[in-house]
């Protein structure tokens, strides 16, 4: 056996990657990144004009193509009807970044039960989501890969002092939503390896978007290492890594990019 060079591991040309929130903060610079490598992308919202829009923006070379699909992963119809318009529209799918995100701006002092409950509904459909991806690669007998995104508050408290009288606090059910998430990886990553099916979870850390309040993000600048927040672009080479045939030994994991955050 021949040993692949880097820019052959790291190659996504002829797959096809479905990545939901894929018109986000970071989603869009995570769909960038895949088209970049070659593959082509599936992008996913709730909206289908913006999903359509951010795909016709992505980088193309040679006979690459790009797709915008309409899919609420916390609908269940939803959900399956736009997995099925990706692999209709792309012809398959290879790769699935459970990427999209829905919460409550709500913390431990006011969350009522009802949106506690339905922002864990995120993990169903991630496992939802993540299923599909299984079955239909192991119906064509090819190997699939699967990418969770986390948090590093899936492993970590946040520091209160770091939102007191600024803006709420991060949200205790954001919390468990992504513990969940990053054992899910683990369960569905030991069950799957047979079937040629890696799962893996990408967990950034502070990675706050022009929207968030200036003084937060100082605070939070403070408790970081690095001393600064991360920037979109580098969650990429994780996000490549694990999704390419670099990553093909890869599986059950959690990849913290947090600039130190969780090194404390």
């Amino acid at each position: 056996m021949s040993e692949p060079t880097i820019q052959e591991l790291f190659d996504l040309t002829g797959r096809v990657a479905l990545i939901t929130g894929g018109t986000g903060f970071l989603g869009s610079s995570m769909s960038r990144g895949l088209a970049e490598a070659g593959a082509n992308v599936v992008i996913a919202s709730r909206d289908l004009a913006r999903a359509t829009s951010a795909a016709e923006a992505l980088p193309r070379q040679g006979d690459q193509k790009h797709f915008g699909v309409q899919l609420d992963h916390l609908d269940e119809d939803s959900l399956n009807s736009g997995f099925d318009s990706a692999v209709a529209a792309a012809g398959q799918v290879d790769i699935l970044i459970n990427n999209g995100q829905q919460g409550h701006a709500m913390d431990v002092t006011d969350v009522t039960f009802e949106a506690f409950s339905k922002d864990l509904q995120n993990a169903s459909g991630y496992f939802c989501l993540a299923r599909r991806l299984r079955d239909h690669t192991v119906s064509r007998g090819v190997a699939g890969s699967v990418v969770m995104i986390g948090s590093m508050y899936g492993v970590v408290g946040s520091y209160p002092d770091a939102y007191e009288e600024i803006c709420t606090a991060s949200p205790v059910q954001y919390h468990a939503l992504k513990g969940g998430v990053i054992h899910m990886t683990r369960h569905l990553a030991v069950y799957w390896a047979k079937d040629n099916v890696r799962v893996n979870c990408l967990s950034p850390g502070p990675f706050p978007s022009e929207k968030a309040p200036q003084e937060m993000v100082e605070r939070l600048k403070k408790k970081s290492p690095m001393q600064r927040m991360g920037h979109p672009h580098e969650l990429k080479g994780a996000l490549l890594l694990m999704v390419s045939d670099a990553g093909s030994y890869l599986t059950g994991q959690n990849l913290l990019i947090d600039g130190g955050w969780t090194a404390w």
